[in-house]
């Protein structure tokens, strides 16, 4: 597998607690060649948790993607009309941001780019990581689930003792899902356990 010379937009939303799984597979896509171009969520940005102060978090993807992350809308803006990426991950992708993009709202700069690739019909990848993906959020991801450019990083329920409807995807297997979205293939299977 090799990204050489792709242009890889990389999103962070507000699910923190799998920050720590997301980075080893950033880590990976630089290592194959990949440009990253950040791009954060407000909660991403700037919500202090026990699993760390948001500073930290975006002075490592800062320094990771040698890059500043894109923070807002009209920052972000530019990435449709100049067709400034040939994917877009976002990872992790909370219920939030599911629920968002899949009613067409576009209210922070990842989902600007996310509505930017699916204009300009790249790719996007969604590693979900939602406490009710089975829930209320079960409509919103039936609905990506059968939207073109839409591809997931497989996922299961990572807790279905104390967590009924929480779904996350397996993060190592976010480098394959990239790679083969980009000649759109959606690995399988999607449903994956824990």
């Amino acid at each position: 597998m090799e990204l050489a010379g792709k242009k890889v937009g990389f999103a962070l939303t507000g699910s923190h607690c799998t920050f720590a799984q997301v980075w080893p597979q950033l880590q990976t896509i630089l290592s194959l060649g990949a440009e990253v171009i950040p791009i954060v969520s407000p909660a991403a940005e700037s919500t202090d948790t026990r699993f760390g102060p948001a500073a930290e978090w975006m002075r490592s993807l800062t320094e990771m993607a040698g890059r500043q992350p894109i923070k807002s809308i009209v920052t972000a803006e530019p990435i449709g009309p100049k067709k400034l990426l040939d994917i877009l991950v976002i990872a992790p992708c909370t219920g939030n941001t599911l629920a968002k993009l899949a009613n067409g709202i576009t209210d922070t700069a990842v989902l600007m780019a996310a509505k930017a690739c699916i204009r300009n019909q790249r790719p996007v990848v969604l590693a979900i990581a939602t406490n009710d993906g089975l829930g209320m959020n079960a409509r919103n991801l039936g609905v990506l689930l059968n939207t073109r450019h839409i591809y997931f990083v497989p996922f299961g329920q990572d807790d279905p003792a104390g967590k009924v409807s929480s779904l996350v995807a397996h993060m190592e297997l976010l480098p394959e899902t990239v790679a083969g979205a980009l000649e759109g293939r959606q690995v399988q299977p999607v449903l994956r356990s824990y």
